[in-house]
């Protein structure tokens, strides 16, 4: 598998939103997937991996993209300029991967779109809101019926001593982030707008909702993908 590292002479060109934030883009892949089971981050869709999928939609509005992996995780190929590090720890939840993100984000990012990799119906201009929506805040992040999306949010890189400090306490829960900084709770009427079915918030799980976020895509699985689940459940 190909692999990209942290390069100090980094150089590309960096999203810059209407509200003038520099942003780049986080992609947690390091996830266990036992629910799926199947790694989510190699799975088919359509002629990419999902992984592939995710990053790529993800590059068309913020720049550069950082991969979030496990210690000892495969990674499928990914295109040259992307930046791969891993977690510390295994099995901590979102802030490990934020942590390792945000500190591997090169000058002049200021803040940084973190998503899953489980999100193959990624819609780029919800990407686009959440970043204008940042505005003065420290973070924006969407909340639906009570709940809020940590990986669908906008970070600035200099909430990083904060998640540190919580990852130190144990403290693993986004939301202690949250009240923790200066946060903007996006409802879901300021997002349908750019993303009409909210779909980038659709994470996939289980193998329905692979199965039917590809019929979504209009792609089909293989026989092969299909024994695969089969034989897992």
């Amino acid at each position: 598998m190909k692999l990209s590292s942290i390069d100090s002479g980094h150089s590309c060109e960096r999203a810059l939103g209407k509200n003038g934030v520099v942003c780049g883009g986080i992609v947690l892949c390091g996830g266990r997937s036992s629910r799926m089971g199947l790694p989510k981050l190699s799975l088919p869709f359509g002629p990419e991996l999902m992984l592939q999928r995710v990053v790529r939609l993800l590059s068309t509005v913020v720049d550069p993209i950082v991969v979030v992996a496990a210690p000892a995780q495969d990674i499928p190929t990914l295109p040259g300029e992307v930046i791969i590090v891993r977690d510390r720890r295994e099995s901590r939840g979102p802030l490990e991967g934020l942590a390792a993100g945000l500190a591997a984000m090169p000058e002049p990012v200021i803040a940084a779109y973190a998503t899953s990799c489980d999100v193959p119906l990624l819609v780029p201009g919800f990407v686009q809101r959440m970043t204008e929506l940042l505005g003065e805040h420290d973070i924006a992040v969407p909340v639906t019926e009570g709940f809020h999306h940590p990986l669908a949010a906008v970070y600035r890189c200099s909430v990083l001593p904060n998640v540190e400090r919580l990852l130190a306490d144990d403290q693993l829960r986004p939301v202690f982030l949250f009240d923790a900084v200066k946060t903007r709770r996006v409802g879901e009427e300021e997002l349908r707008a750019a993303d009409p079915q909210l779909s980038t918030l659709e994470n996939l799980n289980r193998p329905e909702d692979y199965l039917s976020a590809l019929a979504q895509a209009g792609f089909e699985p293989s026989a092969e993908l299909l024994r695969a689940f089969s034989g897992n459940h």
